[in-house]
């Protein structure tokens, strides 16, 4: 089965595929500095928690690389006391580019941790660097395979869940919000890579999704992530899911994150509240499908996490194919920006982001199994799957 890819590394060159042109444009850009990674990550080029924690990371190490492949080294190869400056000064550029996403913040402080520890170990400038460019390939490259673990955990256990409440584990459908496969992973995705693993074992009934304003994650990437796998989905948009729970049968809601507070309140992109609020009403599943990395522990409940607000002019426009199609001298699809509001409004209020709370999610899924919560409590003990 065809999947779509993010990022696709070879021979050192680092691109990633530009998701502000999708659906319509194809066009991976190559990310040749640290500073590129930050403006591709800022700028939503690539977003998905997991996705821009793996860009990050490639490009350090990248950066690094650079350095030691260079004719005259660079100042900063020179000591272990410049490496060090040069590297958490780097880091910390890096970890500002997407607040909320903690996956990003992981992937920084296990940098941090192995330069650390390589200088109190006593190694030599080229063997913490090495060290280093490691770690953070490793970072990128142990995504896809949690990713599959997580998706069999959730997959299986919703199918139980059906079976004991008299089902058949068959034939289920689906609810997602934003795009959590491939495009926001470094392959096969969290919730959505549950859709897809249940469409692999012939479990699933349709994939619903939402189109996820105002940038439109769902209409624009998991539409074409579902429709380039074949399988069997519906759009909706937003301000639908109410009435899909009023007249269809939906098994279960399954959502990715962005960060998950130690109780399990969980953020996550704007309007999965809302469809939780309403699985809650009709009592369906709510299923969180996230990595470890995603899990912060330092942070108590949702109250903590840092919300990002993106400008409000995001809010006011919607890009897209101009239709009918119109080709340009390429061959590609024109493409352009239109206002869809009245110009100088003032008052937007435009999160990225907001909180679903515990009480609310029926279970939380990592590639370390799934956790529920305890009869009468209202929030998780994140012990088991951490």
């Amino acid at each position: 089965m065809h999947m779509l890819t993010s990022i696709r590394t070879s021979d050192g060159k680092i691109e990633i595929i530009d998701q502000l042109l999708l659906p319509h444009t194809t066009k991976y850009v190559e990310i040749t500095s640290i500073e590129q990674a930050y403006d591709a990550i800022k700028d939503m080029k690539i977003r998905g928690a997991p996705a821009i924690a793996s860009l990050a990371s490639l490009a350090f190490a990248a950066y690094i690389q650079t350095g030691l492949d260079s004719a005259q080294p660079p100042a900063f190869l020179l000591s272990s006391e410049s490496l060090s400056t040069q590297v958490i000064q780097k880091l910390d550029y890096l970890s500002g580019a997407r607040p909320t996403a903690v996956n990003l913040g992981a992937a920084i402080r296990r940098l941090k941790a192995v330069l650390q520890s390589s200088i109190d170990a006593g190694k030599s400038v080229p063997l913490i660097a090495a060290d280093l460019i490691n770690e953070g390939k490793l970072i990128a490259d142990e995504d896809f395979d949690r990713n599959k673990r997580m998706a069999e955990h959730g997959g299986e256990w919703l199918a139980e869940l059906d079976r004991g409440s008299g089902g058949s584990g068959q034939e289920l459908n689906v609810l997602t919000v934003c795009n959590t496969g491939s495009l926001a992973t470094s392959g096969y995705g969290t919730a959505l890579g549950l859709i897809t693993y249940l469409h692999e074992q012939k479990k699933l009934g349709k994939a619903y999704y939402t189109q996820t304003a105002p940038y439109h994650q769902g209409s624009r990437l998991t539409a074409l992530e579902l429709k380039t796998m074949q399988v069997p989905s519906v759009m909706i948009c937003d301000t639908m899911v109410g009435s899909l729970f009023q007249h269809h049968k939906i098994h279960a809601v399954a959502v990715g994150a962005d960060r998950i507070a130690r109780n399990g309140d969980t953020a996550n992109k704007i309007g999965t509240y809302n469809a939780a609020v309403l699985a809650a009403r009709h009592n369906i599943p709510f299923i969180v499908v996230a990595p470890i990395s995603t899990v912060d522990l330092d942070t108590p409940d949702g109250s903590s996490i840092p919300i990002e607000h993106r400008k409000p002019l995001e809010a006011c426009l919607v890009r897209g194919a101009v239709h009918p199609f119109e080709f340009d001298v390429e061959g590609k699809v024109r493409q352009e920006t239109v206002m869809i509001t009245p110009s100088g409004l003032e008052g937007i209020y435009n999160p990225s982001f907001d909180v679903t709370p515990a009480e609310l999610i029926t279970a939380i899924v990592t590639e370390k199994g799934v956790a529920t919560r305890k009869e009468g409590e209202t929030s998780f003990d994140l012990g088991g799957v951490v």
